[in-house]
């Protein structure tokens, strides 16, 4: 009778679980690759589990699922935590068909990260697509709410963030592309961070909904060109009709074309786009020529565009904000 009461106690306790792993490729870690440290950690968590990364090159493509919430991906340096993938869309999948029976990577499954867990952050790695200048190649895919991308490097060439979903916030990154390369219709706001076009073509691609209010905001960010080759850049066109985009008090190099914003081959979307700036600097900031269908807010506009305004902050979450 005294064991069975024992058990019966031991089996009554709250079970406990690790909030911290260690991935490592060398060995010297609870896991060998991310993807085994990110399947380990409890489903629906409610307590914060981080998965630090040491040093080296992963070669991964990473899911992050839906019921994988509050993990952080934390690299032990910027430069040299790497993961990495080469699929791009168009090519041919090796182990067959995929869950809606195709044979070729798209866009939407060519990801290097996908993140699809709530409360997720990622700081101090790089995510990257190495698949080359071949098309459509995510390294990011951020389809979540309440996201942190902090001190990274997100490297690619079209379609490097594909930030598609929920509310999404980024800090002091370096994310370089060539074409379209931060696309999507999440409500993402980018915080001091470093732009990098590699080829003539176009920074954003937004495809906000109609009753978002807002899209894509870039405050404090510097726009730059890979090389001198790279000298007619916009700042952005509309994937879909009612795309959002603004920057305020950014630095843009001269490599921005003067008109600054494109329709994308259809001018309806010029009435419904909204593409704005504010106090943009630089030999990029010819705002006299911008199109007219642009707009260049006031003060009293562009303190609307507050945190708590954009991210509509009626819960807890409030990104570590450098503002």
């Amino acid at each position: 009778m005294f064991l069975l009461f024992v058990s019966n106690i031991v089996r009554a306790q709250k079970a406990t679980f690790k909030n911290r792993y260690v991935v490592d490729k060398k060995g010297n870690g609870d896991f060998l690759t991310i993807q085994d440290a990110v399947n380990a950690v409890r489903d629906l968590s409610q307590q914060r589990v981080t998965i630090f990364i040491k040093n080296g090159v992963y070669k991964e493509k990473i899911i992050v699922p839906q019921q994988k919430s509050n993990i952080t991906l934390l690299g032990e340096n910027k430069d040299s935590t790497i993961i990495s993938n080469g699929d791009y869309s168009g090519k041919v999948r090796m182990e067959g068909r995929d869950a809606m029976g195709l044979t070729k990577f798209s866009t939407y499954t060519s990801y290097t990260v996908l993140v699809q867990g709530q409360n997720f952050i990622a700081k101090d790695l790089t995510i990257e697509n190495t698949a080359g200048r071949i098309g459509q190649a995510v390294a990011l895919h951020v389809d979540a709410d309440r996201v942190q991308v902090i001190n990274c490097r997100l490297s690619g060439n079209q379609d490097t963030l594909y930030a598609a979903e929920g509310r999404q916030y980024y800090q002091d990154c370096i994310i370089e592309g060539t074409t379209d390369f931060i696309f999507g219709k999440a409500i993402a706001i980018f915080s001091n961070c470093t732009i990098v076009s590699k080829q003539n073509s176009y920074i954003t691609a937004a495809s906000s909904d109609p009753e978002q209010k807002y899209g894509f905001v870039f405050f404090k960010c510097k726009l730059m060109a890979s090389d001198n080759t790279v000298n007619q850049v916009f700042l952005g066109r509309p994937w879909r009709p009612f795309a959002k985009t603004v920057f305020l008090d950014c630095n843009m190099g001269g490599f921005i074309r003067p008109d600054g914003w494109d329709n994308w081959r259809d001018t309806t979307n010029e009435k419904t786009a909204f593409y704005a700036e504010y106090h943009s600097t630089g030999s990029g900031a010819n705002l006299s020529k911008r199109v007219k269908w642009s707009y260049q807010l006031t003060s009293k506009e562009a303190k609307l565009y507050s945190i708590n305004n954009i991210f509509n902050l009626n819960d807890t979450w409030i990104p570590s904000l450098k503002e």
